[in-house]
């Protein structure tokens, strides 16, 4: 994937992070999860669309509270380990390698459709119009985020120099707390309900620490082999002078959108 406004235009693929995702990527705590329900979404009966799934982290934590879930990411990587995840856990779920923008379901398909830590990639001239006919009336959209607080937090701070270090294209460092983007495109065919930032303390080891840096968009997905390796040592010599467990900080953002 390659999309000019992000990391400058250097191409990144998700599907290399596969091994990573299913690893180090599982960390949303239970107040994430207990947020989405209190918006009346993942309830019993249901039938909820999870936009870029990547390894169906959301459809798989939430499936026990009765929903139907449907997940579709663009990388096919992503999606077989969520097949393999879903079926070795006895979870019906329905994933699909599908980019956003070629939903094809059938008008008022979905109560919701979620879309966690993904909503910059599609094209939203697009994917918006094809979202307001496949959900139900009075039916919702959440856009759903969570990121790491470089300036707050003093291991994740250091994490993001060493990736800066040897991906000096990254854009996705410096977060700061606000409102998750909700593209205009939208703002034809929902209203904007709710929008809420709260923070979270998310519990890490060394290695689950390192793994979870490894997946994100900026080593992972994107550096060459050799950037990677002289980014792997280094970051892991950071890390032997942090204590064996932590907490990082992080901000949790969540936009709602309801069908006028």
């Amino acid at each position: 994937m390659k999309i000019d406004s992000i990391d400058h235009g250097t191409s990144f693929d998700w599907g290399r992070t596969s091994g990573d995702y299913v690893k180090y990527r599982d960390i949303y705590p239970d107040i994430f999860y207990k947020k989405i329900l209190s918006r009346n979404v993942g309830l019993h009966g249901q039938k909820i669309l999870d936009i870029g799934t990547g390894t169906g982290v959301l459809p798989r934590n939430m499936y026990t509270y009765g929903a139907e879930w449907t997940g579709i990411d663009a990388s096919e990587n992503q999606i077989e380990q969520a097949k393999i995840l879903a079926q070795n856990s006895g979870m019906n779920i329905d994933f699909f390698h599908c980019p956003a923008e070629d939903i094809y379901f059938p008008d008022e398909s979905f109560d919701a459709v979620t879309a966690c830590q993904c909503i910059w990639y599609p094209d939203h001239k697009i994917l918006a119009p094809k979202l307001s006919k496949v959900i139900k009336p009075h039916g919702k959209f959440l856009i759903l985020y969570m990121a790491w607080l470089p300036f707050d937090d003093e291991i994740a701070g250091k994490s993001e120099e060493i990736v800066l270090k040897y991906n000096p294209d990254w854009t996705g460092s410096g977060e700061t707390r606000k409102h998750v983007w909700v593209p205009d495109e939208y703002k034809e065919f929902f209203d904007i309900t709710l929008q809420e930032e709260f923070d979270v303390q998310v519990p890490f080891t060394r290695e689950s620490w390192h793994g979870r840096m490894r997946a994100c968009r900026g080593v992972g997905a994107s550096m060459p082999e050799n950037k990677l390796s002289e980014w792997n040592r280094e970051h892991k010599n950071m890390l032997d002078n942090c204590p064996a467990e932590f907490d990082i900080l992080h901000y949790v953002s969540i936009a709602e959108l309801t069908i006028k």
